[in-house]
């Protein structure tokens, strides 16, 4: 093979798989930007229709701790290509869905396919591009999952207005299909590994999914099936999560070492991951209430004041990885969290007096703060771990991260809802949701303010490699 012929197929590789992470991002904020006319199409309230994005994040959050384990059984692109196909078929059946409950149940079949598009093409950049290119490759990746943010609301508000919501979803089949038929020409396949003994961890997979499923259901899932409220729900999670524990100690191939947690610099990390991301999946579950039925924008209004924080994401990643280069990642986590729970402040307060430009003003001061704290918290991590351990750490935040999403789209929406008060979101006064979404917004600073005092007590530990 030629250079100009190995550049060419390098070039259509990482395509491919930017394709593959900007899909996965997009299926969620395209949704997202959905759930008011959802509600308003099936007659529910606010703690139903959020399951349409927490069933993508919980099936996303249990599969991606098996899709790395099944690329190497198996092999990367297979398995890569598979998530494709899984991910088509199922946006087909998201557009098609003729109930709710049908379109949620797509949506977690969906998220198990966004579970590898997002693991998957990290693995396949090592095995593809030139060592001295696997920065720059890696660079796009996460550019791409910053854009596939940043079009979801504009995409889906465009789409939705002009064609009904179910359009969202047909473009995710297409462009699905897209990227697939890019991904079978253009990834090369390699030669199969040795066989990793051992096997799945499927024991160890079925309680972390049963721990989920239930923890999402006591945190948001209450009022939706009273049957499965806290008082139930809540302590199968619990019993579940520690069967989990039990059996991933025991393990020899285990899904999630506990062993590494014992770390105090890594629990650090991973709690700080957790808490601050929960407050930032409020902009994109709760936000689009108060855009729609609290400042009264149509759907294509909603999605673009949405995306000015994803943009803004996306151009504030690379400087935010030199800064952190530059002055330390300690300082620019507390750096990013303060300016995070100001940014916070702002968007809990701006918008009832500035309207959509306080909203979009307080999202341009929050989204640069949260880069910020993802390039420190990150290295941070990266720094604590031997060599060896940090494959699985990256696994632990990705982990971490959907966790708080996936808190973030259960407790921030019911804590949206319950102030809201009774009866639908549909009937209630602007200055009802204004003020839910001011507690809402209040309380996810709150959030941020916990994660800036823990990196404080524990600066000095968690600069140690």
């Amino acid at each position: 093979m030629t250079a100009a012929s190995r550049m060419k197929t390098s070039l259509s590789t990482i395509a491919a798989l930017a394709g593959a992470m900007l899909l996965a991002s997009l299926a969620v904020s395209i949704a997202s930007v959905a759930l008011p006319t959802l509600s308003r199409v099936y007659s529910a309230p606010v703690s139903s229709v959020q399951w349409v994005v927490l069933a993508y994040l919980i099936a996303a959050t249990v599969a991606i701790v098996l899709a790395g384990r099944l690329g190497d059984l198996f092999g990367h692109r297979r398995v890569l290509i598979a998530g494709l196909a899984l991910f088509a078929i199922a946006s087909v059946f998201c557009a098609a869905a003729p109930t709710l409950e049908v379109l949620i149940a797509a949506r977690a079949v969906q998220g198990i396919g966004g579970a590898i598009l997002m693991a998957l093409p990290l693995s396949i950049v090592r095995d593809t591009v030139a060592k001295e290119r696997t920065g720059s490759a890696m660079g796009l990746l996460g550019t791409m999952s910053a854009i596939g943010t940043a079009l979801g609301p504009s995409l889906g508000g465009i789409l939705i207005a002009g064609f009904g919501w179910r359009a969202a979803f047909v473009l995710l089949a297409g462009i699905a299909a897209l990227v697939l038929g890019l991904a079978l020409f253009s990834i090369p396949a390699r030669p199969s590994r040795t066989p990793i003994r051992g096997s799945m961890d499927w024991l160890g997979a079925v309680l972390l999914a049963i721990a989920l499923t239930a923890y999402a259901l006591a945190t948001g899932g209450g009022k939706a099936n009273a049957s499965w409220g806290l008082g139930l729900s809540l302590p199968i999670a619990i019993f579940a999560f520690a069967l989990f524990v039990l059996v991933e100690a025991r393990s020899a191939s285990p899904l999630v070492p506990v062993s590494i947690l014992r770390n105090r610099a890594i629990r650090a990390s991973l709690t700080m991951n957790l808490l601050v991301t929960t407050g930032m999946m409020s902009t994109l579950v709760v936000g689009p209430f108060f855009l729609a039925f609290g400042l009264g924008l149509n759907e294509a209004l909603v999605g673009l004041v949405m995306a000015a924080g994803p943009v803004t994401a996306a151009l504030a990643g690379i400087p935010a990885g030199r800064l952190t280069d530059r002055f330390g990642a300690p300082r620019i986590l507390v750096a990013g969290l303060a300016e995070m729970a100001v940014g916070l402040l702002c968007l809990a307060l701006l918008p009832g007096w500035f309207g959509i430009a306080g909203y979009v003003a307080a999202l341009i001061i929050l989204t640069p703060g949260f880069q910020l704290f993802l390039a420190a918290n990150n290295t941070l991590v990266m720094l604590a771990a031997r060599d060896e351990q940090r494959g699985m750490l990256s696994g632990l935040l990705g982990l971490s991260r959907n966790l708080g999403f996936m808190t973030g789209a259960s407790v921030m929406a019911t804590l949206f809802a319950s102030a809201v008060g009774a009866g639908a979101i549909t009937s209630a006064s602007p200055q009802a949701i204004g003020d839910a979404f001011t507690a809402t917004f209040v309380a996810a600073a709150g959030l941020t303010v916990l994660a800036l005092i823990l990196a404080l007590l524990g600066r000095s530990t968690v600069a140690k490699p």
